[in-house]
C-alpha cells in the first residue's frame, strides 16, 4: 500500500471516484444510500452525484496542507446550501480519499470517523 500524502494539493485530486462506504453521525452509511454514488473533483470544486446521476452537491474547496491530515474547507455552490461552509479532513492514499467533515453548528473533526454532526466517505478512483 502508498504511503499517505501528507502535504495533499488540489491537483493531487482531479478526477472521479466511486463512493466506496461511509460514516453519519457515528454509524456506518447503509449502503443503499451510497450505492452508485460518485464524486468528481477539479482543482477548485467538488460535485456528488447520485446513482441516478442527479447532483446532490457541490462546492469550492481549499486545502490546508500546513497540517497532517490535511484540512478542507468547502463552500457550497449550488441551492439550497449555496453559500454554506463545512470544515473538515482530506487525505488520499494510493487512488483511495477520506473526506470527514462537520455540518455547520458542529465541531471540525480530529480524525477518519464522525460523532454528532459529522459526514465521512470513502471514494476510490475510477481511472485506476
Amino acid at each position: 500500500m502508498s504511503a499517505v500524502m501528507t502535504q495533499l494539493r488540489p491537483d493531487d485530486l482531479v478526477g472521479g471516484y466511486v463512493v466506496e462506504g461511509g460514516e453519519k453521525f457515528g454509524r456506518p452509511e447503509s449502503p443503499d444510500r451510497l450505492d452508485g454514488a460518485r464524486a468528481w473533483f477539479t482543482e477548485a470544486t467538488v460535485s456528488v452525484y447520485d446513482k441516478h446521476q442527479g447532483e446532490t452537491y457541490a462546492a469550492s474547496y481549499q486545502l490546508d496542507s500546513e497540517h497532517s491530515p490535511c484540512r478542507i474547507t468547502m463552500t457550497a455552490t449550488h441551492a439550497p446550501q449555496a453559500g454554506t461552509v463545512v470544515e473538515g479532513l482530506i487525505e488520499k492514499d494510493g487512488d483511495v480519499v477520506r473526506l470527514v467533515y462537520s455540518l455547520p453548528g458542529h465541531p471540525p473533526p480530529t480524525g477518519f470517523h464522525t460523532g454528532a454532526g459529522q459526514l465521512m466517505f470513502v471514494m476510490r478512483g475510477l481511472n485506476k
